[in-house]
């Protein structure tokens, strides 16, 4: 095993820092995953995320496209809505996504604990 001085072993990956500058905000994920399938109008994807309100939903959303991940698409109507969709750089967090949720399967048990099996 190579040697790390005290420094070396208190850094947080790069990349880890900002996957979660953007995803340990609560509802980013399950936006996200919601769009994943295609395109959604806010009123559906509202409905589809049980919890999140009207404005935490508008800022998440505007929050994904400044970051890049989610655009925003007007149809005009009428009546006029609102739909959003993942671009590609959304899209390509579904192998990401998927793996979440398997491990979540195995290690997290409803409720968020890890089952006494793996405490060891």
């Amino acid at each position: 095993m190579a040697d790390h001085d005290e420094a070396m072993c208190r850094q947080v990956d790069g990349g880890v820092t900002r996957v979660f500058e953007v995803f340990g905000k609560r509802w980013t994920g399950l936006i996200v995953a919601t769009l994943m399938p295609g395109p959604v109008h806010f009123a559906d994807l509202r409905r589809a995320i049980p919890g999140i309100s009207e404005r935490m939903l508008s800022d998440r959303l505007m929050e994904l496209a400044v970051t890049g991940l989610v655009v925003r698409e007007v149809d005009a109507g009428p009546p006029l809505r609102v739909a959003y969709r993942l671009t590609e750089a959304g899209r390509a967090m579904e192998p990401s996504l998927k793996e979440l949720s398997r491990w979540a399967e195995t290690y997290l048990a409803e409720g968020g604990q890890c089952p006494e099996r793996f405490r060891k």
